[in-house]
């Protein structure tokens, strides 16, 4: 089970870290990940981590502005979003996957969060 949380109301140019909590079957996790969804359009990856490595890999749209990072002891996962603009608005959802590869493809990830909302304004 995942649970995403931090959400919130944001102005363009702040800051935001969102967390998602893992629970139960943890020991088949290799790859976490988050995606997003904006009103009107089609979830996209945005960053994954691998769990047990240090890899990271990032959307060309969040380079240089999220950052990814893991806590293991606390089966956590973190985004760390800065410098955010209202393109960024979507509700974000954690997600995981059994496999080893750090991947873009919705279709790879096995477990998802339930999404929590960020809305930057202008």
């Amino acid at each position: 089970q995942l649970q995403a949380s931090g959400g919130g109301l944001v102005q363009a140019g702040d800051s935001l870290r969102l967390s998602c909590a893992a629970s139960g079957r943890t020991l088949s996790i290799y790859v976490m990940a988050w995606f997003r969804q904006a009103p009107g359009k089609e979830r996209e990856f945005v960053a994954a981590i691998s769990w047990r490595g240090a890899s990271t890999y990032y959307a060309d749209s969040v380079k240089g502005r999220f950052t990814i990072s893991k806590d293991r002891a606390k089966n956590t996962v973190y985004l760390q979003m800065n410098s955010l603009k209202p393109e960024d608005t979507a509700v974000y959802y954690c997600a995981a996957r059994s496999g080893q590869f750090l991947t873009p493809s919705i279709k790879s990830y096995d477990y998802w969060g339930q999404g929590t909302l960020v809305t930057v304004s202008s």
